[in-house]
């Protein structure tokens, strides 16, 4: 089978990009399953659940998230409910929702794990030891997708190889920027240390350009919004093995 993992989802505009453009992609690329990190998907930042019936409706079968999960209050009800979104993993006990997810397509299973990384982040539960005990519960299903919302390079390579042949795929996101080093791990998992974002090409990380230097030259409070213009989607097409779970390959997608 083949899936389709997009990096995190800027703003109404990378949402209407994707109902623009994916489902002529999942089509003509014979895409079987599609997973996007929504957490930016709302207008401004964040997540609400509008920017996810967005995503649902281009044609994502499942939603992941990161820092910005709670960001809009009138999310936290909703992920109570029976929707395909999972946030991170090591947010509190207690935290609305759930940190790992099931896809269910009849002749094969896949979970989805989200966990968010520590370094120069949140002071979250230590991600290593979160991560056995999410594994404990993907409920025997050989195909395991992990999205780790991390901001250290270090951090999310380390992880890569901690999960080697143990999940399908190790999939970063939440820098926004696409990394080259798409791979197969020597285990046999796939991994990329960002997966990038889907959003306007003319901005910082999303981000009308003047409005990131602003707040950078001056260090003052500064009301961020989404850029205009020419968008792009970055993601990875993962080939994999359903019935072993095994990744066969892993190439990097910028669809303008």
């Amino acid at each position: 089978m083949r899936l389709f993992f997009l990096g995190d989802v800027v703003g109404e505009i990378g949402c209407s990009f994707l109902m623009d453009k994916l489902p002529r992609f999942k089509r003509e690329h014979n895409i079987d399953v599609c997973i996007a990190n929504g957490e930016n998907s709302a207008k401004g930042n964040g997540v609400t659940p509008r920017s996810v019936d967005m995503l649902l409706d281009s044609g994502v079968d499942f939603i992941t998230l990161g820092n910005h999960t709670y960001k809009r209050p009138e999310f936290s009800e909703y992920l109570e409910g029976d929707v395909p979104v999972v946030r991170p993993f090591n947010y509190p006990e207690g935290a609305p929702g759930e940190g790992v997810g099931i896809i269910d397509k009849g002749r094969y299973r896949i979970a989805v794990i989200n966990m968010q990384g520590t370094a120069y982040s949140e002071p979250l539960g230590n991600p290593f030891s979160q991560m056995e005990k999410a594994l404990e519960q993907t409920d025997g299903c050989k195909i395991k997708i992990v999205d780790f919302h991390a901001e250290a390079t270090a951090e999310k390579r380390a992880m890569g190889f901690f999960l080697d042949g143990r999940v399908t795929a190790v999939i970063g996101t939440h820098t926004h920027v696409q990394t080259a080093d798409e791979q197969l791990l020597p285990k046999g998992t796939a991994y990329i240390t960002d997966v990038g974002m889907c959003g306007p090409v003319q901005s910082v990380l999303g981000v009308e350009p003047q409005l990131a230097i602003r707040k950078f030259r001056t260090n003052l409070p500064v009301r961020f919004e989404n850029a205009q213009g020419e968008c792009a989607i970055n993601g990875v097409v993962i080939s994999i093995d359903e019935k072993t779970g095994k990744a066969e390959s892993i190439e990097r997608v910028v669809l303008k």
